[in-house]
C-alpha cells in the first residue's frame, strides 16, 4: 500500500481509499494499476460484474484494476469529488481537484460506466444525479 492511503469501509459503496494525511490540491495521487485487456474483453467482463473497476482506454484497449490492480482500485464514485482522473498516453492518473484532509475518502467522478444510468449513486452529495 502506498505511503499516501489506506483502504476502509466506505459510506459510498463497500470499501474505498482514504488519505493518511492532508493532500494539497493539484497533486498527483497515483496512477490506476491492473491487467491490460483488450476492448471486446473489457466489455465482456463488465456485463458479468456489479462491481466495475475497468477504465476503457481512448485509443483502444482497457485496464481491469480488480486483477492485479494496486490502491485506486478502491476510488468511489462521487457526483461532487475531490480528485480527477487523467487518461495520458495508456495510463490513468488521479490528481487531487482541490485539497484532501486527512481521513477524508479519495473520490472520482466516473463519468459515463457501463451501468448505462442504471446503478443508484450512493454518493449523497447535494447535487447528486442519482444514477451512474
Amino acid at each position: 500500500m502506498g505511503a499516501l492511503f489506506d483502504i476502509g469501509s466506505s459510506s459510498i459503496d463497500g470499501q474505498g481509499i482514504f488519505a493518511r494525511s492532508r493532500i494539497p490540491a493539484r497533486r498527483k495521487l497515483g496512477e490506476l494499476g491492473g491487467e491490460r485487456i483488450t476492448l471486446r474483453e473489457a466489455r465482456r467482463r463488465a456485463a458479468l460484474r456489479r462491481r466495475i473497476a475497468i477504465v476503457e482506454l481512448p485509443r483502444g484497449g482497457a485496464i481491469d484494476a480488480s486483477v492485479g490492480g494496486n490502491e485506486f482500485r478502491y476510488i468511489n464514485h462521487s457526483c461532487a469529488p475531490n480528485a480527477y482522473m487523467r487518461i495520458f498516453g495508456g495510463h490513468v492518473e488521479f490528481y487531487a481537484r482541490r485539497t484532501i484532509q486527512r481521513g477524508e475518502e479519495v473520490t472520482c467522478d466516473y463519468g459515463e460506466t457501463q451501468h448505462e444510468g442504471t446503478l443508484p449513486c450512493r454518493c449523497g452529495g447535494a447535487r447528486c444525479r442519482k444514477y451512474l
